[in-house]
């Protein structure tokens, strides 16, 4: 069983053509497909062609209700703010940002986002796909000394410790990977990652 997690695509539609053609059974969208939601019905097409195995999220380039809209209009899964399993394995979401200075679509406060999360705490061993990244970490990093993730996401992976984080929202920081305690946190971008539920079974044995 493997899933990709990517995100950021931003309407760069053969960026996505070329993630989708990578065999998978599932496909997790961590949210800015679009840029305030321009273009999001072309997004939708491309994404039609892994149907029911797309899950999306909202970044903070678009709503919820954008999301929810394409995913109905296009066969896919709207996946803000609920999980499934796979494999054994609970797998959740959470689209949008904490505050931008751009006063973008999806954002919310640190309390809305650590309520949010609150949510999936009981879950069990997780998994966590969110589209903001945790604060004052290589993930969030814009510059030396310049950090643009969630207080809350950060929290949250300190004291949940899910076996995997992914996230995206800092371009400058795609590829990036590291360790909070326990969790391997990676900001996927839209390079995008696969994860092998296999190889997770034979790292925990």
């Amino acid at each position: 069983m493997k899933a990709l997690i990517f995100s950021d695509i931003h309407g760069d539609l053969r960026a996505l053509e070329r993630l989708l053609d990578i065999e998978a059974d599932h496909y997790f969208a961590a949210g800015d497909m679009a840029t305030w939601s321009r273009g999001i019905e072309a997004i939708g097409r491309v994404l039609e062609r892994r149907a029911k195995a797309v899950h999306v999220l909202p970044g903070n380039h678009e709503s919820e209700r954008d999301i929810s809209r394409m995913c109905e209009q296009f066969g896919l899964d709207a996946f803000h703010g609920r999980n499934l399993e796979i494999d054994g394995y609970q797998v959740a979401g959470l689209g949008y940002s904490t505050p931008t200075p751009f006063d973008t679509p999806g954002e919310y406060s640190e309390e809305e986002m650590a309520r949010r999360l609150s949510a999936f705490q009981a879950l069990d061993p997780l998994i966590l796909i969110c589209h903001c990244p945790p604060l004052g970490t290589t993930l969030d990093r814009i510059r030396a000394g310049a950090h643009a993730g969630s207080r809350a996401v950060r929290e949250f992976l300190e004291t949940k410790q899910p076996l995997y984080f992914f996230c995206g929202h800092i371009h400058e920081a795609e590829g990036t990977t590291e360790k909070i305690g326990q969790t391997t946190a990676i900001n996927v971008g839209k390079r995008g990652f696969l994860l092998d539920f296999d190889k997770i079974r034979e790292v925990s044995l």
